[in-house]
Order: C-alpha cells, then structure tokens, then sequence
C-alpha cells in the first residue's frame, strides 16, 4: 500500500472521515480544483504515453515469456527494447473491472465497475461514475492529446478523451460495428487490423505540437479466436502439449466452489460448430477423451492465431514511432486485462484467483530511461498502478485518492519500500461461469482465498512449494499460524482500501438455477 494513501485518507475518500465526504464528493472537489478548467500547455519534453493492451491474454502468452510455440517479436520488442515485468498482477481478473481499476487507479470496489454487467438489468450499475477522474483526464487537462481506440467494454461511454474510436461492446472478430467519437460507423475486415487502422490514422492525423496519449487496445485474444484468413494453417501441424493434470478431476481437498465453476475446457462448445468465418474443427460426436484433447488442441491454436494478428499489428505502431522519429521520447506499456487459464485446473478463461488467472505479462520501453532487456522479478506491480505510474512519468502528480503505486522508482531502478502482498477481489455471481464470490491476499510465498458466501470456504497455497495450487493447506494444523496471520491481512487490507461491509451486498440477485448449487 502507498504511502500516501494511508487510513485516514481512505477514510476521507470512502465516506469516513471527520468530513463525511463521499467518493462522489472527493472527485467533485479534484474537479474543483483543476479538472474541468480550460487545459494547460504541456511541459517541454513531456514524453508521448502507447498504452498497448489485449484481452485475455495469458502471461505465457508471448515468446518473450517463455512460450516456445508462439512467437511474438513485436510483443518481445517491447521488452527486449526496456523491460519485463515477471511479477505483474490485476486485482480482479475480469474484463469490465480491470479495465476500469487501469484507468482510475482504484479497486473495483472503490470505482464501482465490479462486473462486466453483462446481465439484465446490471448496465446502468457496472459503468464508471460519470464524474470519475482517470489518468487520460488529468493528462488531458495537463496538455496532452488523449485518444482510445478498440475495446472499451466498460457500459459507460469513454470521458476525457479528444478522440474516440471504440467497439460496440464485447465487438465481432469480422467487419465490426465502431463508435467513432458518438457516431456509429460499421468498418470492414478483421477486426484487430481495424483497430490498427485506427490507431495508425489517430497518430497520423493527431496534433504535432501536443504530447499524445494514445489506449490502442485490442480486442484478442477474447472468445470465440476467430483469426484472420491468413493465420488458418499456423499451427495446424503442431501438437499442443497438454498442461500437468489435463483431463484429472479437482485435487483432494480443493475448494468445492472450483468444480462448482463451468468454466472447464470439457464445457467448451466454441468449435463443435461454424463460426462466422471458420468451419467446425471438432467433431462433437469423439469419444470423451479424444473429444476433450480435440477441444483442447483448436482452443490454443486458435488463441495463438488471433495473436499474431495483435503482434502484426503492434509492429505496425512500433514502426510508425520509429519513422516519424517518435520513438525516443514515448513510453510503451503493453498488459493485457487479466490473465487466461490455458488449461490449468482443466479450466479455461479467468475470475478465479488462481495464478494464470490474475498473472498478466506487462511490458515497458522508454529509451534512454529504461536500459534495454531489464527483468523485475522483485517487485508485485499491479493494474492499479498504470494511472498513477503514467501521471507520474508524464510530469503529473498522481491524485492521493489512487490507491495504486507510481512504480516510478522501479523504473529509475532505484529502491525502494515496496508492497509485500495485496488484495484481489470477485464479486460477479451468479454470472457467467458461475466463479462464486471471492477475496483473498498473495503475498511473494503464500495466498489465502475467501469464498465467503455459504459455503464458505479457504483455500491456503504455498506458492513456493506447489506453484501448481494443487494442496490446500486451508485445514493443515501445521499453518494454522500462517493462516490466522492472512486471515488477517485480508481484513486489514480491506479497511485500507475502504473495502467495508460485505462485499458485493448491492449486487442484484439473478433468477434461481442459473449456477449449480
């Protein structure tokens, strides 16, 4: 936790302090001093900001993480050009929310976004406040040009941006529908080379004499993978290796709410059937077990091809930079939303709090600030660090409301007191997949999950011993002591961020049957 966000300040920001002010009031006041006033002129040299991020995408996801499959030289060149982060975390591991805790700096349960909102009934809920403060806002008003263009998937519409240029909702991977700057505008193609398009024409056609912000975002590697016609055969001739425990039922002693999820690869019904420009690629009527690694195989190769489509098209702005001579003095970050279960658990997609969950690769060059081919390995950086991390390099002092931690020092490889663990949050059930709610705390060794509906439930992990989570440690008299002590971070974290009440309370109840009981 920052140390300029202390209790007395969460108390302040979430409505307990001696001034009684709410979130609400908090913001109206920072807009008060300076948010809605006419912008200021930039700081000579301010440095240009390409926030590069995907959906969806696994941590392994990249060759510059490992993966010896596929291969991702401009994802890598990021890296390979400044830095890799291999400690890099989202505090919930789901679109919508994630994607908000980026922008603003706070948890969801502080921004409001705690879903993607995608039932009946919650689309007014899970969109940003109308007032809330993000870091495109405060660099706007700093002098900055601010533009998005991709997926937004957040219910509320994009504020503080001059340029627009965003997918209607969750998007289709063929000729998309866009909202460009309020107007519906249907373009052709694939839709991650539309969003190239977009980001290419914003930076050519964007002011030359103010420094840019530009969120090119993505809309791969999200379901249903459907690539690009020139991807088809990549991969056809490749056999996937199957995860350790492919195919096993949960472990002993696992979480019942884990084979409570439907979020398991033998659910996946994505390829039995046409696609809407791709064939089915299994056939339904295999035997279970052939049929499951059949799923398995069209899954990750399909992943894999949406990729290289997201690579191309990075390549194609990191080109951009190099030519028109802007490469110098821009920051690129590059992160995904959350991170991707690849058949881990047997699961596939994210929410829980299990590391290929919530693990995210996050990527950050700026020459002559950051030496070529660094790895950070020591430090836990979280998705609500971007804001404050980004107003800070940009010359912008970060609100003392973010709850996030500039990780400006990290970059200037200078030390410094850093967060020893942190709190993850999940509050969207019962939902698609059905993850029952959950928090918990990860710290560099240990992590503790609290599904703290009924049943209730612990899941205790000693990442250095079972980096798998495959032994629950939960009832072990052996760490009762560890899990006393993390029972009680988990609280302790939750009045630091204004985290009070039960969580989730005001979510609205969806009809009865629709997770298993």
């Amino acid at each position: 936790m920052s140390s300029r966000f202390n209790r007395r300040k969460a108390m302040q920001l979430f409505g307990a302090g001696a001034a009684g002010l709410s979130l609400p009031g908090i913001l109206a006041q920072a807009r008060a001093r300076g948010a809605d006033t006419p912008p200021a002129k930039a700081r000579k040299g301010a440095p240009n900001i390409l926030f590069i991020m995907t959906d969806d995408q696994a941590r392994g996801a990249l060759s510059i993480y490992g993966n010896p499959i596929l291969k991702t030289p401009n994802m890598d060149r990021v890296g390979l050009e400044g830095m890799r982060f291999d400690q890099a975390f989202v505090t919930t591991s789901v679109c919508a929310p994630s994607r908000a805790s980026y922008l603003t700096g706070l948890y969801a349960h502080s921004h409001g976004v705690t879903s993607n909102g995608e039932e009946p009934g919650w689309y007014q809920q899970m969109g940003l406040a109308h007032d809330q403060i993000t870091y495109p806002m405060l660099l706007r008003q700093a002098g900055y040009h601010t533009a998005v263009v991709g997926k937004w998937h957040i219910k509320s519409m994009p504020t503080g941006f001059d340029h627009a240029a965003i997918l209607r909702g969750q998007g289709s991977y063929f000729d998309p529908e866009f909202i460009v700057n309020g107007a519906p505008v249907r373009f052709r193609g694939h839709t991650d080379d539309v969003i190239g398009d977009q980001a290419m024409t914003y930076l050519r056609q964007r002011p030359k004499d103010q420094p840019f912000c530009l969120c090119y975002q993505f809309k791969a590697p999200h379901g249903p993978w459907e690539p690009d016609s020139r991807f088809y055969s990549a991969f056809e001739d490749v056999d996937i290796p199957l995860p350790p425990g492919f195919g096993e039922p949960q472990p002993d002693g696992a979480p019942v709410a884990f084979s409570k999820t439907t979020q398991e690869i033998a659910n996946m019904r994505d390829f039995f059937h046409k696609a809407e420009r791709r064939p089915p690629q299994v056939d339904e009527s295999l035997p279970e077990d052939q049929r499951l690694r059949a799923v398995y195989q069209a899954y990750i190769r399909n992943y894999y091809r949406v990729l290289l489509g997201v690579d191309e098209n990075v390549g194609r702005v990191l080109d951009f930079l190099d030519k028109e001579g802007l490469a110098e003095n821009t920051i690129v970050v590059y992160t995904t939303d959350n991170g991707m279960f690849m058949g881990e658990h047997g699961f596939y997609d994210k929410r829980l709090m299990l590391e290929p969950s919530i693990r995210v690769p996050l990527l950050m060059r700026w020459p002559g600030h950051i030496q070529p081919g660094r790895v950070d390995g020591d430090h836990m950086v979280l998705n609500i660090d971007v804001a404050p991390t980004l107003l800070e390099l940009a010359g912008v002092e970060p609100p003392d409301w973010m709850q996030g931690r500039s990780w400006k020092p990290i970059v200037e490889d200078r030390k410094t007191d850093w967060r020893e663990d942190f709190l993850y949050e999940w509050y969207e059930y019962p939902a698609v997949h059905c993850a029952r709610k959950h928090h918990g705390v990860r710290t560099t060794r240990w992590k503790l999950i609290h599904f703290w509906q009924q049943p209730e439930e612990w899941a205790l992990y000693d990442l250095q011993d079972d980096p798998g989570e495959t032994r629950n440690l939960a009832g072990d008299p052996q760490h009762a002591d560890t899990f006393a002590r993390l029972k009680r971070r988990i609280a302790e974290l939750r009045a630091e961020t204004g985290d009070h009440g039960e969580p989730g309370e005001t979510l609205p109840v969806l009809e009865p049957g629709k997770c298993p009981a």
